[in-house]
């Protein structure tokens, strides 16, 4: 599963794991990525995209029709 949102392009994290003693060890922190289907009007079809969470909310916001071709413009495939 990737775990690279396709619309705002959060990607795993390095950080940080602190004891109560204040040792550091690495850790990986993951975006919350899910894979959701969204109606595209104008070709009359379903997409599947890799969203996250702030994804969805951005596609809620500007609309699906615009953020697909906002990655059809990076170079990404639909």
């Amino acid at each position: 599963m990737p775990m690279v949102c396709q619309v705002t392009g959060r990607r795993p994290r390095t950080a940080k794991n602190v004891s109560h003693s204040h040792r550091r060890t690495n850790r990986w922190q993951y975006p919350n990525v899910h894979q959701k289907r969204y109606w595209l009007p104008s070709e009359r079809r379903w997409v599947k995209l890799w969203v996250s969470t702030k994804g969805m909310k951005t596609i809620d916001k500007r609309g699906i029709e615009r953020v697909v071709a906002d990655i059809r413009a990076r170079g990404e495939k639909i």
